[in-house]
């Protein structure tokens, strides 16, 4: 049975993906409680596979985890991109109008902001998680406050949902990276049909030297889908480069890395995979 590396305890977002990304598997959750445990696990131990969120619609990229990855020497599997939606769950038996707090991970609750504005007496108090906001209501008793979480922490910690899909943006879309320690990564992809890779690498400061490696890419009918530039600490106004791309051909694709290597420093391929769906609202 494969072993899953997640941030948050039962019940969280990540494992929703995890469970969503390997349909009809049986897999064992492994909880951590931040994104450094998770990598810490699974540099001592080689079979435990992970999922970290990379990126969402709304919120944007969590950058943390961009540097966490390419320190690690962990590589990219594979992705699962993942509608979010939120409920608000109380104690049974808890109604509404009994609720004066609201408890969640911050950006939950901004992702919840018209309900929460709609509904004023509604304190929101920010936690670390929001499937832990759950369980610690369950765990606790604690009437007179809700958690903002997943139908899945819900049912997990047997609180009563009062309220369906509290996201203001229904086109909240959050994507996740499965990841794996190198020898198992290439196991696990051996005989796959790869489409999309993730790269990392930095640049010399001169004028033109990014415009040089898009214009390559381009020539190659590499598929720019994101580029990410991150400050590289104690190296003032030097940024290390994250893109995406996706291909048709790989050949193709291998050779457009050979065109532009030399015009990089730094330039690690943090995986090779199979591009994601984006499920239908």
């Amino acid at each position: 049975m494969k072993r899953v590396a997640i941030q948050g305890v039962y019940g969280a977002f990540h494992e929703i993906a995890a469970r969503g990304y390997f349909v009809g598997e049986e897999i064992d959750i492994v909880p951590c409680d931040t994104f450094k445990d998770l990598f810490r696990a699974m540099k001592n131990d080689d079979d435990l596979l992970g999922i970290i969120a990379i990126e969402n619609t709304i919120a944007g990229s969590l950058l943390q985890n961009h540097n966490l990855l390419r320190e690690s020497g962990c590589l990219i599997i594979g992705e699962h991109k993942l509608r979010i939606e939120h409920q608000l769950a109380v104690l049974p038996g808890q109604k509404l109008e009994d609720i004066r707090e609201v408890h969640s991970h911050p950006i939950a609750l901004m992702q919840c902001e018209d309900f929460l504005e709609a509904h004023r007496q509604l304190q929101a108090v920010e936690r670390d998680d929001t499937a832990l906001s759950a369980k610690e209501i369950a765990e606790n008793k604690l009437t007179g406050r809700a958690a903002i979480c997943s139908r899945l922490a819900a049912e997990k910690y047997g609180l009563e949902i009062i309220a369906e899909g509290i996201e203001t943006n229904k086109r909240n879309f959050t994507r996740f990276l499965i990841i794996a320690n190198p020898d198992l990564a290439y196991k696990m992809n051996r005989g796959m049909i790869l489409n999309k890779s993730t790269l990392v690498f930095t640049l010399p400061h001169e004028a033109g030297s990014l415009s040089q490696v898009l214009s390559i890419l381009s020539f190659y009918h590499m598929n720019l889908t994101k580029i990410q530039s991150l400050p590289i600490l104690g190296r003032e106004w030097e940024y290390q480069f994250y893109i995406n791309l996706t291909f048709d051909d790989y050949e193709r694709y291998r050779l457009s890395l050979d065109a532009i290597r030399p015009l990089t420093k730094e330039f690690l391929i943090l995986g090779e995979y199979r591009e994601a769906n984006t499920p239908n609202v």
